[in-house]
């Protein structure tokens, strides 16, 4: 009982009285079935182009694509056509045949997910259906009405019993659950992001082979005939339709010129877009209470359809709510140090990938005439004024009839491209695990890995600075893209800055000659994302060999349903089998457990944290001469407890040390790694007194 009563308390300090309040109404709207009412299904012939259009503007096909074509907003390009290419020929791209193959794979009913694995899916795929348990979601249900729970969903299912969380790290033999414990929605919604539409773009970039942008109207007419408006899982997710529309625009403005796009593909296009923006606009109040990427993406799907399709009627109303929450949840999500506030790397990059091409998108635009003079529609139902009411009040950071960002916005990017080039390994562009990763990657635009974020670090520093930080490599694709083929080819570099303690974003460094330790530790401004307090990675050379899982699963059965994001998950301790934290849903913490840094030289590191007062973790990590370190935590309590040292080795062969005359329980804290043609000694061992 008094756990129950100290969880909503917990929730009204470390998130505030208004985010419980519109949580709670969210909740009401729900299951009164009044949230129906606001974002009604309805059949895509109800609502015509007509109806989403300005007055002003012609709404057959013929004539709505003739305007387009001659008033259409400047993109990253105009079309892929040869004839009307603004520069951006194929020419310093580097290798083209992962994206054809890749395109082709596709069509031919290969699929990839996650920026890795190929999954049978047909052509088209089917929009409901999750590959890996062929688990279909219902198709006929309005969106609120299906749950993204898939624990919640598959209650009739028959699964086999999972471990308790508390045994922490599981033996590989110990955790196989079956396919269905592997369930989560992502693998139904990771196809309908159209991840695909780039490489279809990139591929046809290459060949001008009119099967491309056939296949890419093949998939969107197949989509909108099996996802009518506000009818399944498709539109429960603004995050989601924002991705979309992000993918679709980029394949729209590269396949409008081709000879197989048609009028009519055109104005229906246009049509599917306006009713997703505005399934986006209709619920925004719940991504603003996520303060979170959501929030980002959501007002970057609105602010992009504003400024890309000024004909809809609605434009200047999307546009200037995007562009006042882009300004504003740069500056309570990206903290001074330039960290980011779910304390995730991949969601970090998620959002810079996000700002960083509106930015660029904005800068092509300032010439053009803008949105002003155009009244939008009146607010039809109440979800609107509940989301704008949750928006942050206040001065915009600059006027919403600017197209451009502020200053101040870019300052804040600047700041995130700053403290992510600490982290990065610059040979391998890899970063630490950190925080929450599912595998999103939004902009996929390039043939490098999905764990390297040189393309992130080079497009950032050449918008922002104007300046490359690497050296030429596969990396530039990004920047071909959305820059241009002329700047790509710069290799105007700039210095690396040097720094060793980030404590908004919770992270500090320790470094040897050829490694280093990057360790965790924070007083947290923001909701948690894992409860990894002192946690420590280590990196001998380019490898990673103390690491952090990441996040594989939200929503699966037993230890996948986020358990990786658990305090046993982490390279720290644990007090008799518990979290550093509460854990009362899948992605909320409370009791945040306090982070403080007692010490830092040029070779040592000591913080400790009260998430387990009245016992006490201090921990001390050394760097110590010929890149060997040492690593001591200081445990305290009046009373017995139950303490456990975990530490997630990199998945290489091993072998225990046996020393003559020993026997292998004696020596079971013993290591040798085989890191490639590199080996590692790792040593545990428990002193008391």
């Amino acid at each position: 009982m008094l756990n129950r009563i100290k969880t909503p308390a917990s929730l009204y300090l470390e998130l505030g009285p208004r985010w419980l309040t519109f949580r709670l109404a969210y909740a009401f709207r729900l299951r009164s079935g009044l949230i129906r009412l606001q974002t009604p299904q309805y059949a895509w012939d109800a609502r015509p182009l007509k109806h989403w259009l300005h007055p002003s503007i012609p709404s057959d096909s013929d004539s709505y694509a003739q305007w387009r074509k001659q008033n259409a907003p400047r993109f990253f390009f105009d079309s892929l056509r040869p004839e009307r290419s603004n520069g951006n020929s194929v020419e310093g791209r580097g290798d083209t045949n992962q994206a054809i193959e890749e395109a082709d794979r596709l069509l031919n009913g290969e699929l990839k997910f996650f920026s890795h694995t190929y999954h049978q899916t047909g052509f088209p795929p089917n929009w409901h259906k999750d590959p890996i348990t062929n688990h279909q979601l219902p198709t006929n249900l309005h969106w609120s009405q299906i749950s993204d729970d898939y624990v919640a969903a598959r209650r009739s299912w028959s699964l086999p019993k999972q471990p308790p969380h508390d045994r922490g790290l599981l033996r590989r033999e110990e955790q196989e659950p079956s396919s269905q414990g592997h369930a989560d929605i992502k693998y139904v919604w990771e196809p309908n992001r159209f991840a695909f539409a780039y490489a279809l773009v990139r591929a046809y970039a290459a060949t001008n082979d009119e099967k491309y942008p056939q296949a890419f109207w093949t998939l969107i007419r197949d989509w909108a005939e099996h996802n009518p408006p506000n009818t399944g899982p498709n539109w429960m997710d603004g995050q989601e339709i924002a991705l979309r529309l992000m993918a679709w625009t980029f394949g729209f403005y590269a396949f409008i010129g081709a000879p197989s796009t048609t009028n009519l593909q055109i104005s229906q296009f246009t049509q599917l877009l306006a009713a997703q923006a505005e399934r986006i606009y209709q619920n925004i109040g719940y991504a603003i209470s996520t303060r979170s990427n959501h929030t980002v993406s959501e007002a970057f799907g609105l602010w992009m359809v504003g400024l890309l399709f000024p004909e809809l009627k609605d434009a200047e109303k999307y546009f200037n709510l995007g562009k006042r929450l882009l300004e504003e949840e740069a500056a309570k999500q990206i903290f001074p140090d330039g960290g980011y506030a779910m304390y995730s790397l991949n969601y970090h990059r998620f959002v810079l990938h996000l700002y960083l091409y509106a930015i660029q998108l904005g800068k092509l635009n300032r010439d053009t005439p803008s949105l002003r003079g155009r009244r939008s529609s009146a607010r039809s139902n109440l979800m609107n004024w509940l989301g704008d009411c949750f928006a942050a009040k206040g001065k915009s950071a600059a006027r919403n009839d600017e197209v451009e960002f502020s200053e101040e916005l870019k300052k804040q990017i600047a700041n995130s491209i700053h403290y992510l080039s600490h982290l990065i390994h610059p040979s391998t562009g890899q970063m630490p695990v950190y925080g929450s990763n599912d595998g999103a990657l939004v902009l996929p635009l390039n043939n490098c890995d999905f764990t390297d974020y040189r393309p992130l670090l080079q497009l950032g520093s050449i918008i922002i600075a104007g300046q490359s930080m690497f050296e030429p490599g596969e990396w530039d694709e990004d920047v071909f893209w959305l820059c241009g083929a002329e700047i790509a080819k710069k290799d105007e570099r700039r210095k690396k800055p040097v720094g060793d303690a980030f404590p908004n974003g919770g992270v500090y460094f320790l470094r040897g000659m050829n490694s280093r330790a990057v360790i965790r530790c924070t007083d947290f401004k923001s909701r948690p994302s894992h409860a990894d307090q002192l946690h420590v990675d280590l990196w001998m050379g380019g490898d990673n060999v103390a690491i952090d899982a990441g996040t594989y699963l939200y929503s699966g059965e037993g230890l996948w349903r986020n358990g990786l994001a658990r305090t046993s998950a982490h390279n720290t301790v644990t007090v008799d089998d518990k979290d550093q934290m509460t854990l009362v849903s899948r992605f909320t913490w409370t009791n945040w457990a306090k982070g403080k840094v007692l010490k830092q030289t040029g070779n040592l590191w000591q913080g400790e944290h009260d998430g387990y007062k009245p016992a006490r973790h201090k921990r001390t990590v050394m760097a110590l001469e010929g890149d060997r370190w040492m690593v001591v935590d200081d445990l305290t309590a009046n009373e017995p407890h139950r303490y456990k040292l975990h530490w997630l080795l990199n998945d290489v062969p091993f072998e225990t040390l046996m020393p003559p005359g020993a026997n292998k329980e004696q020596n079971k804290n013993s290591l040798l790694l085989k890191y490639g043609m590199n080996t590692y000694k790792i040593e545990t061992g428990l002193s008391s007194g």
